[in-house]
């Protein structure tokens, strides 16, 4: 959960998302690398008075310098398409749940084992419990089995929505009249919150996401009791 004053990503819940994590710290370390040698560079050249009035061309030094940022964005390219792999599409998932984005609430399905469905509305302020976030937590949570491949298909009702969950690394456009699809496997139990991602009207910072993943056996007897 992001604090104040916390700088670093959400703690991870799946493996998409700790691949983006190790990567964003792979790439801000190259871009360190850069800056500090640039700086060096800069520093020496401008406190130096070593100059060259006959230097016409210098080959090597632009070979070099080409290479260099060739060789740096392999380094760039090669994490980032293996995270691309990661996150494409599954073909045979093992649940499959659908997430309708409306003014201002979300609306979920779950219609492979049992014709579930509900509204899930932010809580208000005098509502929630002593464990309970203000403005994150609804009154019904999305309920996942873990280590489980999961599709989830997005659509909006009226206006532009965004289904994201900064935990699990994953953001998906709700676009009316059109079904968004994506997956994502939690590899711990816990609670993610999430949010709307896309200015959809005057309360479009109240309407949460919020995440619930359990043990197969504990999500077999919630659908049970549904």
């Amino acid at each position: 959960m992001a604090t104040w004053a916390n700088m670093n990503l959400q703690d991870a819940m799946s493996p998409v998302m700790e691949q983006l994590s190790m990567f964003h710290d792979h790439t801000i370390m190259i871009l360190i690398m850069i800056t500090i040698m640039i700086s060096y560079m800069m520093v020496t050249l401008m406190n130096n008075k070593l100059i060259n009035r006959f230097l016409l061309e210098g080959q090597t030094i632009e070979f070099v310098w080409t290479m260099l940022p060739a060789i740096t964005l392999i380094f760039i390219a090669l994490p980032s398409l293996h995270i691309l792999y990661l996150m494409d599409e599954i073909n045979k998932p093992m649940l499959t749940i659908k997430a309708i984005g409306h003014q201002w609430y979300w609306s979920y399905e779950y219609s492979d084992f049992k014709n579930i469905e509900f509204d899930s509305y932010m809580k208000p302020t005098n509502e929630l419990e002593n464990n309970e976030f203000r403005l994150l937590d609804v009154d019904n949570r999305v309920v996942l089995p873990m280590n489980t491949q999961i599709r989830i298909l997005v659509t909006a009702a009226d206006v532009l929505h965004s289904w994201a969950m900064p935990t699990l690394g994953i953001k998906i456009d709700a676009t009316p009249g059109r079904l968004n699809q994506g997956t994502m496997k939690i590899n711990r139990p816990g609670i993610s919150y999430g949010q709307c991602s896309e200015i959809c009207g005057t309360n479009h910072s109240f309407m949460p996401i919020v995440i619930e993943s359990v043990p197969l056996n504990n999500f077999i007897n919630w659908m049970n009791k549904n």
